[in-house]
């Protein structure tokens, strides 16, 4: 196996873009972490992204997910910040699938799941980090079409972990405006 110098330097790019984060956000620990979600709700999370940063997972109902590089928080939190979360949400049923056989059914099942998906977005607040460790940051996609977010390193099993809701959730028959 030959390796070249354009090789080399390539991996080298490759392997620095995921620990070199962007210049506004150092994060207080000097580094960054993971893009993760937890999906609370019925529906599938088809893609996500936090501030333009994809989240790279699809992520099943009731299921998490995740492992975008990198996202980081500004070293000094302060009051105000926020960050954007785009989504697309979907059907995560495979019932009716009729095989890959009849190419025409197919796309007919195909466009019915499809026109269920639905495009949102939205800005929430940036919890409050000052004084602790950021890893991060997790996404929580609640019923609703709603959405909470933590920087933080607990593990959602832990008592410490700040977002306190059970995996499971349902849709109520009416959603708050």
């Amino acid at each position: 196996m030959k390796i070249t110098v354009l090789g080399v330097l390539l991996g080298v790019f490759l392997l620095a873009g995921c620990s070199q984060p962007k210049a506004e956000a150092q994060t207080q620990s000097g580094g960054t972490g993971t893009i993760k979600a937890i999906n609370h709700t019925k529906w599938a999370i088809n893609h996500f992204s936090v501030d333009a940063q994809s989240g790279i997972d699809a992520i099943g109902p009731f299921d998490g997910g995740g492992g975008g590089c990198c996202y980081g928080v500004p070293a000094v939190w302060q009051p105000g910040m926020t960050v954007r979360i785009d989504w697309e949400r979907g059907e995560a049923s495979t019932e009716g699938f009729p095989g890959f056989a009849d190419r025409e059914k197919y796309k007919a099942w195909l466009k019915i799941k499809k026109a269920n998906n639905k495009e949102l977005s939205k800005t929430v607040p940036l919890p409050d980090y000052t004084g602790q460790e950021t890893c991060g940051i997790t996404v929580h996609f609640l019923p609703c079409d709603d959405v909470k977010v933590t920087t933080s390193c607990w593990s959602p099993a832990n008592a410490n972990y700040p977002i306190k809701l059970p995996l499971e959730m349902k849709e109520p028959k009416v959603c708050p405006k």
